[in-house]
């Protein structure tokens, strides 16, 4: 017997050989009898690994079986190979089911008299979508209760205070001093700016989305990133909180200078916030008492927070320089429609001088032994052509400017057994972050300039996301591997940054609606995370991997259990933020 031996087989996107088969997580059983005087070789392809070489799974002697293991987290093409023959006896493309155990009978056709494959469920698959549906359902009935005991508390409250009122007398009424002093307090806290709770929730949902995801997601593939090209909700959740990035840089820094704080002041405040983010990256979070002594030759040099801590200091820096502080009087100029547009212009030359720039080194710069403008995953895709060509360019700079400093297990290197690091925070694709945090910037203009004017606010962020959803659109052609520039996460290529845009813009343009214009929703559980975000993601990435975060699982046969470790895990930092935001402390830098 030969097997593909995998690290871990939940990871594996193909299969291996095995006599006796002990299905873990995403995992099926391929049982092929060959009925044949021949003996036959299966291969297999992943259908998300582009123009990928097919592998082999098996080979079946005459008149014998055998089994393989195969994983069901995204769909296969299988062929049957006759070395005798030289010939593809049949080829097919199935949709198996986890726990599922499945038969493959290589036979004789008595009507054509050709060599055919029949197929047959020997056991059926387990349903992986009712652990989610369990889940969601019992987060639907607390999130009721919770809905019902702060209705039945505000009834209560209210009927004191009626009962209180109807039953005082003149000699339990308040003198007018305290009544002036009351409604002179009640002027003040009117009189202050009122904080734009969409954005907090918007936050906190990218935060405790992405808190999820790195936990495990639940094991389910949708909640994890991509092979290579292609849109998950993984690959949203840090083009998300760019996004907000933006917006925030823009209402915060208005707010101080219309406050009067000098720009060397903000100068300092933008300094200091980019090194505190860079080092807590660097230092604490590439590394884990887990990974041992702590060595240069595999730390690695990219992160999040180093490419979110440069990402806010250039739109920072671009807001200090070049923001507005006051709104000019409206006179009747052409470009009015357009204002929080033209008004900024030095802002959109230099995005787009970026973004040339972005293009450029893409698709012009030449890198050795791989072709220019090249954006594939290299190893077995593109028919094997280019196996050390992984993400082109922007690869061939990191390698070059941080060696093997890298990310070492990128999300192509199972699918497409590539060999190369690559990392997906390299500097190339920090260059579209700041095009992504430039998006959440025009939010915060628009919410600026039509300050009280919702309807012209909800409207202009649609307006944004049917134009980047266009742009999106025509740039990867609606398809996953064969636009002009495909969606690819791992690249930050532009196409992601308009599609995250666009998904962006839609969502705070929802919650903005139902928080802050309708006040149907105040945003929890969500904006307790939103506003100690730096706590909790610097938190959850330290102490993931211990208890009571994870543990080790004894069942890993199905969903289960990994899916309620991860929402357990979300739960508890949305928890402690709960009771810290009680205890008024945000953790700011």
């Amino acid at each position: 017997m030969f097997a593909r031996v995998y690290k871990d087989d939940r990871l594996s996107y193909g299969g291996r050989l095995q006599p006796v088969a002990t299905l873990r997580l995403d995992q099926a059983l391929l049982t092929f009898h060959n009925q044949l005087t021949e003996e036959v070789e299966v291969l297999y392809t992943s259908d998300y690994c582009y123009q990928c070489l097919f592998q082999h799974l098996a080979s079946v002697t005459h008149n014998n079986s055998a089994s393989a293991v195969v994983s069901t987290k995204f769909s296969l093409t299988l062929e049957v190979e006759s070395h005798t023959r030289n010939a593809t006896l049949c080829r097919w493309s199935p949709t198996y089911g986890e726990a599922g155990h499945y038969s493959v009978w290589i036979q004789m056709s008595k009507a054509t008299n050709n060599p055919s494959c029949t197929f047959a469920v020997d056991k059926k698959p387990n349903n992986i979508y009712m652990p989610l549906l369990v889940a969601a359902l019992s987060m639907a009935i607390f999130a009721l209760l919770f809905r019902a005991r702060s209705y039945i508390h505000r009834r209560c409250c209210a009927s004191k205070c009626i009962k209180t009122i109807c039953c005082q007398g003149p000699q339990h009424s308040v003198d007018n001093d305290r009544a002036e002093a009351c409604e002179a307090q009640q002027k003040t806290t009117k009189a202050k700016p009122a904080r734009l709770l969409s954005l907090d929730t918007f936050r906190g949902f990218s935060l405790i989305v992405m808190v999820f995801v790195n936990y495990g997601g639940g094991g389910y593939w949708f909640f994890q990133h991509e092979p290579w090209n292609g849109l998950s909700v993984a690959s949203l959740v840090m083009p998300w909180f760019v996004f907000v990035i933006g917006t925030s840089v823009v209402l915060a820094f208005t707010s101080m200078q219309r406050r009067g704080v000098s720009r060397l002041q903000l100068l300092r405040k933008i300094s200091w916030r980019t090194v505190v983010l860079m080092m807590l990256g660097f230092c604490f979070l590439n590394y884990s008492p887990r990974d041992g002594p702590l060595s240069w030759s595999w730390l690695r040099v990219p992160g999040v927070l180093q490419r979110l801590g440069f990402t806010y200091f250039l739109l920072s820096l671009m807001q200090t320089l070049w923001g507005q502080k006051e709104i000019p009087l409206r006179a009747n100029h052409w470009w009015n429609p357009v204002q929080d547009v033209v008004l900024y212009w030095p802002q959109w030359l230099i995005i787009i001088l970026l973004e040339a720039l972005w293009l450029c080194i893409t698709f012009l710069m030449p890198v050795p032994d791989c072709p220019t403008g090249y954006l594939g995953a290299g190893g077995i895709g593109d028919h094997g052509l280019y196996p050390n060509c992984t993400g082109g360019a922007a690869g061939y700079i990191d390698r070059w400017m941080f060696g093997n400093n890298l990310y070492r297990y990128p999300t192509c290197k199972k699918i497409y057994l590539t060999t190369q690091p690559f990392d997906p925070e390299g500097a190339l694709g920090t260059i579209n972050s700041v095009v992504m945090g430039f998006l959440g910037m025009q939010a915060g203009k628009i919410i600026i300039f039509y300050k009280g004017k919702n309807v012209s606010i909800l409207c202009r962020f649609l307006v944004w996301a049917v134009i980047l959803g266009i742009s999106t659109a025509i740039l990867s052609k609606c398809t996953r591997d064969e636009g002009f520039i495909p969606v690819n996460k791992n690249l930050w290529s532009l196409s992601f940054v308009l599609c995250a845009g666009c998904s962006s813009f839609l969502l705070l343009a929802g919650l903005y609606l139902v928080i802050d214009v309708k006040g149907w929703w105040g945003g929890q559980p969500f904006i307790y995370p939103g506003m100690n975000s730096i706590l909790v993601y610097v938190g959850h990435t330290m102490l993931g991997y211990y208890f009571p975060f994870s543990w080790e699982m004894r069942y890993q046969e199905n969903h289960w259990e990994w899916l309620f470790q991860s929402l357990w895990a979300t739960s508890l930092w949305v928890l402690a933020t709960y009771m810290l935001y009680r205890k008024k402390f945000f953790l700011k830098i």
